[in-house]
């Protein structure tokens, strides 16, 4: 393992593409930034190792527990969130939902 000391703002680069930078020192806490291509990952070791697991248990599983998607793509969908809205006839009053806004009927409207 190679180990560096480097100070608030310095650097370290990693081949060509990956910089890893000291943004800030607080206590006994560095923050670092890390400049990479979106093709390369980045993670916490602990989100990695999570990660890894999943994968690991994903690729056990038995067949018989994996859900089948068989016919899923051609069953037909309750009502497409993208169908545009009916609008009311010339002359005619209409109710109509602005977009976001949910009514209180039935309970309540905030999100968590």
């Amino acid at each position: 393992m190679l180990v560096l000391a480097r100070k608030l703002h310095e650097s370290i680069r990693i081949g060509d593409e990956i910089e890893v930078s000291v943004v800030e020192i607080k206590g006994d806490q560095v923050k670092l930034g890390i400049k990479a291509p979106p093709r390369i990952t980045v993670h916490r070791q602990e989100v990695y190792e999570a990660i890894q697991r999943e994968n690991v248990s994903a690729a056990e599983a038995e067949p018989s527990r994996v859900p089948s998607l068989e016919g899923v793509l051609n069953q037909p969908q309750p009502d497409e969130p993208n169908q545009p809205q009916r609008k009311a006839a010339p002359g005619k009053p209409g109710k109509q939902e602005k977009p976001g806004k949910r009514s209180n009927s039935g309970g309540s409207s905030e999100r968590p």
